[in-house]
């Protein structure tokens, strides 16, 4: 699977954390960035993973943020991104059948590394539904 990732300066270690694990299991992974964990504006890294992702060039998206909530908010700006904050494997889960989900945002203040693992297994194991739900997904970026 090809993945791209990328994190603001709180989901720094986390990302790290998680190119490696991916790796190992042996997905291409690209990085986006940041690189360090000094201050940063997560647009700057945010925006070229979502045109990737929009472009077919990577199966899914994985930003890191403090929050989760900007990097998603900013992913979700593009048309083709279907961005879900998750903070739950279930929630990773729905996203991933009812909403087709691309991108996937982890809260790296608030969750465990291990249970972003988790969150992350669910989601990229995880097919769209189709069916009722593929209506609602395109209707997401008509308007």
């Amino acid at each position: 699977m090809k993945i791209a990732l990328a994190s603001d300066h709180a989901g720094f270690e986390y990302k790290n954390y998680i190119f490696k694990y991916l790796t190992e299991k042996g997905n291409q992974i690209h990085d986006f960035g940041t690189y360090s964990g000094e201050s940063v504006d997560y647009p700057e890294f945010v925006h070229p993973l979502a045109i990737a992702v929009e472009n077919n060039e990577y199966d899914f998206g994985i930003l890191f943020c403090g929050s989760g909530e900007g990097v998603s908010i900013t992913a979700n700006k593009h048309s083709g991104i279907r961005c879900a904050l998750c903070w739950q494997t279930d929630i990773a889960r729905l996203a991933r059948q009812h909403n087709n989900a691309n991108v996937l945002s982890i809260p790296a203040r608030f969750i465990a590394k291990e249970l972003a693992r988790e969150i992350i297994d669910t989601f990229l194991s995880t097919n769209f539904e189709g069916g009722r739900h593929q209506l609602r997904v395109d209707k997401i970026s008509r308007w």
